[in-house]
């Protein structure tokens, strides 16, 4: 195996099957349509909306939308899809032919990120519709309240859109490395939930422990800042405004832990008993 070098296009079949094999699985069809048709259908809870501007209530009902189910679809589809090559043997056919280990993980990571970001992408293309079609409405049956609504900033959409890309691959990386070494499915995406809980509040008990003077609490809420992305880095501001520098900051940030998570995946996969 080491006279063999890498090669990108074995990466680029093995990325290509899992996206098949994605594509074939019922969980996918059955997210997307629950994901779909909440997002079709928020315009029916705009009589929950509390005092938030009804635009304003279906963007974050919608973002919300996107950001649960897609985080659901990435743990379950990255460990069913793992799992499936270790059950059915075809990982140990793989690896008997001149495949890296590296190739196998890189390519299941890249073929579940593209599920997800196309995902993204199609829930975000229904919810500005729908945004689009309820902003018309209301410039023509409301005219005179019009000025008070604000108009819906479809740039931000989309960058909300690529931020939720960049959470699900760290969330594709993080549960294959439970993967890698895990013995079961069910405990992998036990550990992709786990992490996708620890990588939203842990900037918030971070910042709690150092402003209540938890001394004690303060290192090991500084550890796991460090092991685990904070995603909280990868919301927008609450007018939407964004800038190029800082998607790019965001975007090394999430790089970062994505090479570390594979990386890490790649060494324990290679000690495991396929």
């Amino acid at each position: 195996m080491n006279t063999v070098p890498f090669s990108l296009r074995r990466v680029g079949l093995i990325a290509g099957v899992t996206l098949r094999e994605a594509l074939r699985q019922k969980l996918l069809h059955a997210l997307v349509l629950i994901a779909a048709g909440l997002v079709l259908g928020v315009r029916g809870l705009r009589d929950f909306n509390f005092g938030v501007s009804e635009l304003k209530f279906i963007a974050d009902f919608g973002d919300g939308a996107i950001a649960g189910f897609g985080a659901a679809l990435t743990i379950a589809l990255t460990a069913q899809l793992f799992f499936s090559e270790i059950e059915h043997r075809t990982a140990l056919t793989l690896l008997a032919k001149p495949v890296w280990g590296m190739e196998f993980i890189i390519g299941k990571f890249i073929g579940v990120v593209v599920v997800a970001v196309a995902f993204c992408g199609l829930l975000t293309a229904t919810l500005a519709g729908v945004l689009w079609q309820r902003q018309l409405a209301l410039q023509v049956d409301q005219p005179e309240a019009w000025a008070a609504v604000h108009a819906v900033h479809f740039g931000a959409l989309w960058v909300a859109a690529y931020l939720h890309a960049l959470k699900l691959a760290l969330l594709a990386a993080g549960t294959l490395l439970a993967a890698s070494f895990a013995q079961t499915q069910i405990f992998a995406v036990m550990a992709g939930g786990a992490g996708f809980v620890i990588c939203h509040l842990q900037g918030l008990a971070q910042s709690a422990y150092e402003r209540d003077g938890a001394s004690l609490m303060t290192v090991p809420a500084t550890l796991i800042h460090w092991l685990f992305p904070d995603f909280l880095r990868f919301t927008l501001a609450a007018d939407g405004a964004w800038t190029w520098s800082g998607l790019a900051q965001v975007t090394v940030y999430a790089g970062a832990y994505v090479a570390v998570a594979l990386a890490l995946a790649v060494r324990s996969f290679r000690e495991r008993e396929v």
